[in-house]
């Protein structure tokens, strides 16, 4: 482990260069993102001379406080690693990004889209963005930027139908080299589903005000209230200091149904494509479930020095790649499945004193697969044993 991390970058390098040339990947759009692993230690680790601590406490993805580290992943639209990252465990998205510019600058990828979630969406990080793919597609906060809760979601115009259950819109704002570039979402199905879940949750605040007498916000239960996710974005404490339902951040909330807004630098891009370019992050998101909880298994770690946690999420990373490799080919980019591979059987066959295991004639197709793959076939015989006496 060691010598990996001694040796990290030429080996993502040299790994991630010979698949995207042995499946002719053409990375155009990179999708990034972050999770968290956590560690089973009761205190985070110290700073010292070379460094700050590395399992530091922070939020979990889990939605826990804990010790962690935070790992940051950049992959295809295929869902290949291009490359990863090991941060300390109390590092935001939005300082991640610095190091990431750095490391895509040197891998040349040429015109390059950045697909990411609005953590990591800031004034700051789009500049560096900018400098390092060129290109970006990025979610944005609707409820806390006002330039898009006073202009783009209250611009007049058109959705346009890209597929069921998703429309979207183009919004300009500002003029010549100010300008920015907005993309408004809207997806009917979940706006109605928001608007139930809203309509249940005021409901049962109405009820739970009418059934208390003492509304001070000092009294137990309203302080429960007010820490509650359900709720407390419904609630506000008036000049009485009591707790009363907020009817206009219910009325605000309404306006968000089924909404999402996306921000790029891309002149080019199409709404359509920008729409469904951001619904590709789902790609990552099975990326990260894969690595931490189904197959893979990233968690629990039981390193503790930094060199050895890096390298024990690079080789996990590593596994990732190899796990999604075959189910690309120059030749067919579809999924490969795993009927095809079972085929090739090994029957055998017994004389006297041995016993023969033999694979049988391949597919055309499993030979151009293998071929493609740069997998030898194998050998005709494959074992002779002893065959066992019969007594």
């Amino acid at each position: 482990m060691d010598l990996l991390h001694w040796n990290v970058r030429g080996v993502e390098d040299a790994v991630f260069f010979h698949m995207a040339n042995l499946f002719n990947l053409v990375v155009n759009v990179i999708f990034y993102d972050t999770t968290t692993a956590s560690f089973s230690i009761d205190e985070e680790d110290e700073d010292t001379d070379t460094g700050p601590g590395f399992r530091k406490y922070g939020h979990s993805k889990d939605g826990i406080w804990s010790p962690q580290i935070v790992v940051a992943l950049a992959v295809t639209r295929e869902g290949l690693p291009v490359r990863s990252w090991v941060f300390p465990g109390n590092t935001s998205d939005v300082d991640t990004v610095k190091k990431v510019r750095e490391g895509l600058r040197g891998w040349k990828l040429g015109r390059a889209l950045f697909v990411a979630d609005s953590g990591i969406n800031s004034s700051t990080n789009r500049d560096e963005l900018a400098r390092a793919c060129g290109k970006y597609l990025l979610a944005t906060r609707m409820g806390s930027v006002s330039e898009i809760k006073e202009d783009v979601l209250t611009r007049p115009g058109r959705f346009r139908t890209i597929a069921e259950n998703l429309q979207a819109k183009e919004v300009i704002v500002g003029d010549g080299m100010l300008q920015r570039r907005y993309i408004l979402c809207y997806n009917p199905r979940e706006a109605q589903r928001e608007r139930k879940h809203r309509e249940q949750v005021v409901k049962e605040l109405e009820e739970e005000l009418e059934s208390h007498s003492d509304r001070q916000a000092t009294a137990r239960w309203t302080i429960d209230l007010l820490a509650s996710d359900r709720y407390k974005r419904y609630l506000t404490i008036d000049k009485q200091d009591r707790i009363r339902l907020d009817r206009e951040a219910v009325q605000q909330a309404s306006k968000h149904d089924g909404k999402w807004v996306l921000q790029t630098n891309d002149d080019t891009i199409t709404v359509e494509d920008a729409a469904a370019g951001y619904k590709g992050l789902l790609v990552i998101e099975r990326a990260f479930r894969t690595l931490k909880n189904t197959r893979i298994k990233m968690e629990p770690m039981f390193h503790w020095l930094p060199k050895r946690i890096e390298a024990h999420v690079k080789l996990c990373v590593f596994s990732l790649l190899i796990k999604g490799s075959p189910n690309w080919s120059a030749s067919n980019p579809g999924r490969i499945s795993k009927q095809r591979f079972r085929r090739s059987r090994q029957p055998s066959f017994k004389l006297k004193r041995n016993q023969f295991f033999q694979r049988n004639e391949p597919t055309s197709e499993l030979v151009t697969i293998l071929k493609s793959l740069k997998i030898p076939m194998p050998k005709t015989i494959l074992d002779i044993k002893s065959a066992p006496s019969e007594t």
